[in-house]
């Protein structure tokens, strides 16, 4: 069973959740730790031959120690680059909270050091009309790893997300600020300031934008701008 199971979530879409992720995992398997991962549903999704494929779900999967087979890393695969409950109503699919907090319990029993497993959008995108993603980690009882992109904005949405997390009794921790895109936004470093200050849970590090490196080496690369100390135990 994996010892350590953490929820990664984000202040929005689009904030580097994955890439965040799929860093924490290779920093983790560098200490010679065992990883396993997940993305429960992801909406965009390529054809291929081998079925619907989503690029961030594969990035997780290269990033993992133990071999999974890509369903159980992504059980849910949506085609439309859409919110995922509107996704699944025009894929005739229902989603439900419960069912995804099975698919969880169900990769957890795995042996691994430490299990991620990476939610869609923000903390309260909907799964369908009376649930939101954080039932998921609110029922399986999960400390979360929150993703803060660096751009205008980014305090109010992390404090509100914060306040969020904790309002539904869990655990923030840590956090992990992100370069979303090449442009340094205007005091940066006073924003890093306010946030270390004010988010109550450690920075686990400063994912730098770095346009020239390869995609699929870049999880490798961005974990050595982390610190997994406060995650698990070296």
């Amino acid at each position: 069973m994996a010892k350590k199971t953490y929820f990664v979530t984000g202040t929005d879409t689009g904030v580097g959740k994955t890439i965040a992720a799929a860093a924490i995992l290779e920093a983790v398997k560098a200490a010679g730790k065992r990883t396993i991962a997940m993305k429960p549903i992801a909406s965009g999704c390529d054809q291929t031959d081998q079925g619907l494929r989503n690029e961030d779900a594969l990035m997780l999967q290269a990033a993992i120690t133990e071999e999974l087979a890509y369903d159980s890393i992504n059980p849910i695969a949506l085609e439309p680059a859409i919110a995922p409950h509107v996704a699944a109503q025009q894929a005739g699919k229902n989603i439900t909270a419960q069912r995804l907090i099975g698919f969880c319990r169900g990769l957890q029993i795995r042996p691994a050091d430490l299990m991620l497993i990476e939610g869609a959008g923000g903390w309260r995108v909907p799964l369908n009309d009376r649930e939101t993603y954080s039932a998921v980690p609110r029922e399986l009882g999960l400390d979360v790893i929150l993703v803060v992109p660096l751009k205008l904005g980014c305090i109010n949405h992390a404090m509100l997300t914060a306040e969020a997390i904790r309002a539904d009794g869990l655990f923030l921790a840590g956090w992990v600020a992100n370069h979303p895109e090449a442009e340094v936004m205007n005091c940066e470093q006073e924003t890093l300031n306010y946030l270390s200050t004010h988010l109550g849970a450690p920075c686990l590090g400063v994912l730098p934008w770095m346009e020239s490196t390869q995609i699929a080496r870049l999880p490798e690369v961005l974990a050595g701008f982390l610190n997994i100390k406060p995650l698990i135990e070296i």
